[in-house]
């Protein structure tokens, strides 16, 4: 199973044939894990993955479920189980 590296950096683009974009916000976006990508924290595959560019963000709900993050040196990386 391929493993999202964030060693250099996080870009989407890298696994765009494995993650489907559902939502852009242009410094936020939200993908689908298509192809059983791993989870660059525990390796585990994921569903979805949040990213932000923001220096602070909030959810209106939480997760309902088991979450990993990941950092970068301009992003943050939220992964739901």
């Amino acid at each position: 199973m391929e493993r999202i590296s964030v060693e250099n950096g996080f870009s989407m683009h890298d696994y765009r044939s494995k993650l489907k974009l559902l939502k852009d916000g242009g410094d936020q976006r939200i993908l689908e894990n298509r192809d059983d990508v791993g989870c660059p924290a525990c390796g585990q595959a994921f569903d979805r993955l949040f990213v932000t560019e923001r220096p602070t963000t909030s959810f209106e709900t939480p997760p309902d479920r088991r979450f990993c993050l990941a950092r970068t040196g301009e992003k943050l990386l939220l992964l739901t189980h």
